[in-house]
């Protein structure tokens, strides 16, 4: 054994890693456990499958950058309104003062606010796109992100693109009272405005999304998605029981139960997101229709032909001149 190095019960931290988030930094973060099945996986193999378990689908939570470029094509990103900062306009203080959680929670995320918009092209077709960032104070909507999605939607309507938006919120940010509630009808004017246009806008759900983010913009989607197993709603389950007083199915609130109430359109794999998107812009702006099966990811992409598909006009239909009909033969007797 003398010259193979240290057996593996000699081993320090920093060879084994961790296993479960939260444990001791002292060592490199290699394994996750799945809070779906309880395996245990390699993270470089569940970065690869965009953060969903390979053996029973879990979805984890994924950064707001990572979704952002699952959904655009490489090299098209521009950001918007990164500048937009929240003040403490009520003074408001609960087990800490306002203007304390956003000092923290700009030191966590390195983001002035809790929503990330940009423009970028999904499958060749420019659109405006934004995520939420749940790690911001639980990607809740202040006033901040309110105009964020306001100005999203307005550049949609001037560029005259479709909008995408992913959510990840608990909802209204008390903090800001009030205007964190008038938000809901600001985002909803400007979408009002955006179908007035006939611009499609889809909106893709994600755990959770729940609060005044659900009763608004999130669901009001030409298209609604929704992720596996994601909580969707506007009161905790908890509220809703004690309101009504009566026991909630064990599904209650979930993806799967709503998509059987008709809530949501469809529930999508998060690698199968960028394909079905951009069936769904084809059919919606009137592209040539595009096969799924010919959406076959690169890289992150889509291939080029299946890109230059859906935004190339169909060819224009082939006309065929009938030939001229020979001319009946006379039935009538001729001379003798």
């Amino acid at each position: 054994m003398s010259g193979q190095g240290r057996r593996w019960f000699e081993q320090t931290k920093e060879f084994v890693g961790k296993v479960k988030a939260g444990a001791s930094d002292d060592g490199p973060d290699l394994w996750t456990r799945c809070d779906g099945c309880g395996d245990t996986l390699f993270n470089d193999a569940l970065d690869a499958n965009h953060l969903v378990c390979p053996l029973c689908g879990h979805h984890f939570r994924i950064g707001v950058i990572g979704r952002l470029r699952l959904l655009c094509d490489e090299g098209t990103i521009t950001l918007h309104d990164d500048l937009l900062h929240p003040v403490d306009a009520l003074t408001f203080v609960d087990s800490k003062p306002y203007a304390k959680r956003i000092e923290q929670s700009r030191a966590k995320t390195g983001r002035n606010d809790a929503f990330v918009a940009i423009s970028g092209d999904v499958a060749g077709i420019p659109c405006e796109v934004g995520a939420f960032d749940f790690t911001y104070m639980g990607g809740s909507m202040g006033s901040v992100v309110g105009e964020a999605i306001t100005r999203l939607f307005e550049r949609a309507r001037e560029r005259r693109v479709p909008a995408i938006v992913v959510s990840a919120s608990g909802g209204a940010r008390m903090q800001e009272g009030v205007l964190s509630l008038m938000q809901m009808a600001k985002t909803c004017a400007a979408l009002a405005k955006l179908k007035d246009e006939g611009l499609p806008y889809i909106s893709i759900l994600t755990h959770p999304t729940t609060g005044g983010v659900a009763a608004s913009f999130a669901m009001l989607g030409d298209v609604i998605l929704a992720e596996p197993q994601a909580l969707i709603g506007f009161a905790g389950p908890r509220v809703i029981q004690q309101t009504i007083g009566e026991e909630l199915p064990d599904d209650f609130q979930t993806s799967e139960y709503l998509l059987d109430h008709g809530m949501v359109d469809a529930i999508v794999d998060r690698g199968d997101l960028k394909r079905t998107i951009a069936v769904l812009l084809a059919q919606l702006l009137g592209l040539s229709p595009v096969r799924p099966f010919g959406l076959k990811s690169v890289e992150g992409g889509l291939r080029e032909d299946a890109a230059e598909s859906l935004t190339k006009p169909p060819p224009p239909p082939r006309i065929v001149e009938p030939e001229p009909e020979p001319e009946p033969e006379s039935t009538e007797p001729g001379p003798k």
